[in-house]
Parts: C-alpha cells; sequence; structure tokens
C-alpha cells in the first residue's frame, strides 16, 4: 500500500525545512539525502523513503548495517545525513564525537527466534538450542547485546555456531537453510515472511531494544536531514513502523 505523508507530518516537516539555513534550493531542487541506519531498519525505511522522496522531490540512499560501525564511521566524519541505530551506546559514539542534532527515540524492537520454513531441527523455545546450530549477532553489536541479555535471563548457556555481523547476516543463515535458528528482532521475521518461522520468546519485552535517530552536522543538507527526523517520528511514520512490527517508543 503506498503511504503518503499526512497532513500532520507536513505541519512538523514544513517548518524544520524553513530554518535549515545555508544556501540550499527550493524543497523540489534538494538533492539526495543519506541515512545511515542499522539494519534491522531496511526494510520500512525503504518504505518510508517512497513518500517522501514525492513530497521533498529527492533521493533517499541509505548505508545499512550494524549500528556500531554506522555510528564509529560517523563519528569519523563519514558522509552522511542523518544516523538511525537500534541501541542508545551506540548513538552515544556520535554523539560523544559532537557529530549529531537532537537525538530522538522512534521505535521499539524484540528479540524472536526464527527456524527455517517447516522448522525442520523441531525448535520450539531458547531450550531446544542446546545441540541445534544456531546463530546470533556478535557480542559488540546491538542485537547481539539483546541476544546475551535474554539468553542470561533465561538460563541458556548453549554456544552458537557463529556470530554475525548484523541482524540481516543472521536471518541470512537462516533463511539459507545454513542454521537450525537465529535469534532475530520480531520486524525481521516479519521481513521474511514465509521464508521462516518466528517463535515467540516469553519475557523478551523485559530486554526492549530502543531506536535513535539524529540528523548529523556533516550533512550538506541540514533541512533535508531534519525533514527525515520528523517524518520518521510524524504520526504517519510511527504508523508505518507499526505496520512492519516497531513498537511504539
Amino acid at each position: 500500500m503506498k503511504h503518503r505523508l499526512a497532513a500532520a507530518a507536513l505541519a512538523l516537516v514544513l517548518p524544520l525545512a524553513a530554518c535549515g539555513g545555508g544556501d540550499e534550493g527550493p524543497a523540489d531542487d534538494r538533492g539526495e539525502l543519506t541515512v545511515l541506519a542499522a539494519a534491522s531498519l531496511t526494510d520500512v525505511f525503504q518504505q518510508l523513503a517512497t513518500p517522501f522522496e514525492e513530497e521533498q522531490d529527492a533521493k533517499v540512499t541509505f548505508s545499512f548495517g550494524s549500528s556500531t560501525d554506522l555510528a564509529e564511521q560517523a563519528a569519523d566524519g563519514a558522509p552522511g545525513d542523518v544516523l538511525a541505530t537500534a541501541d542508545q551506546t551506540s548513538m552515544g559514539l556520535a554523539e560523544d564525537a559532537g557529530v549529531t542534532g537532537d537525538v530522538q527515540t522512534f521505535a521499539t524492537n524484540v528479540l524472536t527466534i526464527v527456524v527455517p520454513k517447516g522448522n525442520p531441527a523441531g525448535i520450539e523455545s531458547l531450550d531446544d538450542l542446546q545441540g541445534a546450530t544456531w546463530v546470533r549477532c556478535a557480542d559488540e553489536v546491538p542485537c547481539g547485546k539483546v541476544a546475551l541479555a535474554v539468553l542470561d535471563d533465561n538460563g541458556i548457556s548453549a554456544e552458537p555456531a557463529s556470530l554475525e555481523e548484523d541482524v540481516r547476516a543472521t536471518l541470512d543463515k537462516v533463511i539459507s537453510g545454513e542454521a537450525d535458528a537465529g535469534l532475530v528482532y520480531a520486524t525481521d521475521a516479519v521481513a521474511a515472511g514465509d521464508d521462516v518461522v518466528a517463535i515467540e520468546i516469553p519475557g523478551a519485552e523485559e530486554d526492549l531494544t530502543s531506536y535513535y535517530v539524529a540528523a548529523l552536522d556533516q550533512s550538506e543538507d541540514s533541512g533535508l536531514a531534519a525533514d527525515w527526523v520528523a517524518w520518521v517520528t510524524s504520526d504517519e511514520g510511527q504508523a508505518i513502523l507499526k505496520d512492519a512490527g516497531f513498537g511504539s517508543p
């Protein structure tokens, strides 16, 4: 379903565009926006980009990956207009470097188990990971930190077959059949559709993941960067996030 910007979203976006400053041209000739975003935002940010590009007559380019890696790149001054991370610690790397504007929380997520279609290994809970070939994110990235917390809360000591660089790499291992199971965000299971089966983890909401977004000081179009933040946090932007399985901030 094609989403269009609501009047409420425009009311937020247009004032921010007006105070962007600099020598920006009119909204219909504002160039390209580069968004550095957590891998778990891949599908929903692409959905959000469609109405945004139509309204702003601008092209949105994404760099998806580990929140930690992207935040470190932003902190080092890498080109980009907006940073969106899957935890506060990663965003803090960019904040501490002094390269972010106002940081806002815009969504939440919860960890779940995914297994390949048909669930050939018969995984039904975290307890079944013992003896199975399963995967999760590396310890230093947000999805890995959440996985460690959930496993610890449930007294699970089973060791993964591999540690992946981000949540999408983890999901791909399951979809391809290389792993019997994986720990990913609930939204990744939604995005994978019939390729995986999701198994809810009781109590996982106690280790909720929060997402953060901010315009970057190195942005070449601060007004357009602010517009993206306003769109993601607007009522209609939040509705798109909810449809993708994300929770409210």
